[in-house]
């Protein structure tokens, strides 16, 4: 059993090789290697990153490595061999109920027992799971990650950082389990039952195939956005499942659809409008074409051009000249929905009886499809002629 200096000094190898620079900053040591450490002593204690701490000190006086300011030191060995990461796609768990403030459009937290896979999946692909009790939950969004940084705010704890413009709202949400098969295979043990315990996990690799079949049942297609019923929703996922015994054979890269703007417009179009009933926010009108289609735009809040997410909270349902009106900054609404009308306005008298007579918008029950006050306030300070 390795005692305590032997394996915090193979530990830093490690560290600095994953990371490829001999500068390395005690809080991301912890991080990284601190359980790794205590498994393979065994020998953790009641304070195991004061013994850490004392371990670093050995190393220092040994000359192995060089103190340079607080919290940060150079290793002075020879340079191991740098560690290869393999990229991964993955999946982040959402609780039904996020922090106050938090985002996953923006950023995603993490206890630091996930560092290393959260790593892997950096400039890759992840998609959102909703988390619960026990396993199960729907998938809903897909988002590249840009970078991985600490927590500022909390140690031991990790955030990935999205890259702009990257969130996407599926469609549709993806169930767990569809005509009697888990969507996610990687889920399932060699004897063919559930892993429970991995599919808990808030922070999960995922193959690329599992990620194509998400991508498949998640993203609609244009006739998807006629009203359906939710029955007949379902019937036209289940056969896609049933038939799906070697699917995907051949280089597909699924990917391509998540940065395509027109996928990613009509993804937003329909969640938007479910979430409005297909009625302007601000008039109540609901009109239908020949085709049953919605004749109701839906608008980005924060424009994509300035980063906004294709998320329901950064939408919200207009009529045509009432979605005219609002990417032009001559109407915006308050956090509380007041509809706010600009001076410039050259005929004021015809909008005011185009919206409704008490100036609120009528938003939606459920909290997180309503307006998110970041992107109210960027329209407001932005795009807005107050």
């Amino acid at each position: 059993m390795p005692i305590w200096s032997e394996a915090v000094r193979k530990a830093i190898q490690r560290h600095i090789a994953r990371t490829g620079s001999p500068v390395f900053t005690r809080k991301a040591f912890i991080a990284s290697q601190l359980g790794t450490i205590e498994a393979e002593t065994r020998t953790s204690g009641l304070t195991p990153t004061q013994t850490l701490g004392r371990e670093l000190q050995q190393l220092r006086d040994g000359g192995l490595i060089e103190f340079l300011e607080r919290g940060t030191y150079r290793w002075l060995g020879a340079m191991p061999q740098q560690e290869v990461v393999t990229p991964v796609n993955g999946v982040f768990q959402l609780a039904p109920h996020p922090e106050s403030g938090e985002l996953p459009e923006l950023c995603y937290r993490f206890q630091e027992r996930w560092l290393q896979s959260a790593t892997r999946m950096t400039d890759q692909w992840i998609v959102y799971q909703a988390s619960g009790p026990a396993p199960g939950g729907d998938y809903h969004a897909a988002a590249r990650v840009e970078r991985i940084d600490s927590d500022p705010d909390r140690d031991g704890a990790f955030l990935a950082r999205i890259a702009r413009g990257t969130y996407l709202e599926f469609g549709r949400p993806v169930p767990f389990e569809l005509d009697g098969a888990i969507v996610e295979r990687g889920l399932m043990t060699i004897d063919g039952r559930l892993d429970d315990d991995r599919a808990v996990q808030p922070v999960r690799t995922l193959s690329r195939a599992d990620l194509d079949r998400i991508l498949e049942f998640g993203l609609v297609k244009e006739e998807a956005l006629l009203p359906r019923t939710d029955a007949s929703e379902e019937m036209t996922l289940a056969p896609r499942v049933a038939e799906d015994v070697t699917p995907w054979q051949g280089p597909i890269d699924r990917t391509t659809m998540l940065v395509n703007r027109t996928v990613r417009d009509r993804q937003f179009r329909k969640r938007v409008l479910e979430a409005y009933g297909s009625r302007c926010a601000l008039t109540g009108m609901k009109l239908l074409n020949g085709g049953g289609r919605a004749e109701t735009e839906a608008a980005h809040i924060m424009s994509v051009d300035a980063g906004g997410p294709d998320a329901v909270d950064n939408g919200i349902a207009l009529s045509g000249t009432i979605h005219w009106m609002f990417d032009r900054g001559l109407i915006s609404l308050s956090d509380a929905g007041d509809i706010l009308l600009s001076r410039k306005i050259n005929d004021l008298e015809s909008v005011e009886r185009l919206i409704f007579p008490d100036r609120k918008a009528r938003l939606p029950k459920a909290a997180a499809h309503r307006p998110h006050p970041r992107y109210l306030n960027w329209h407001r300070s932005s795009c807005f002629h107050g």
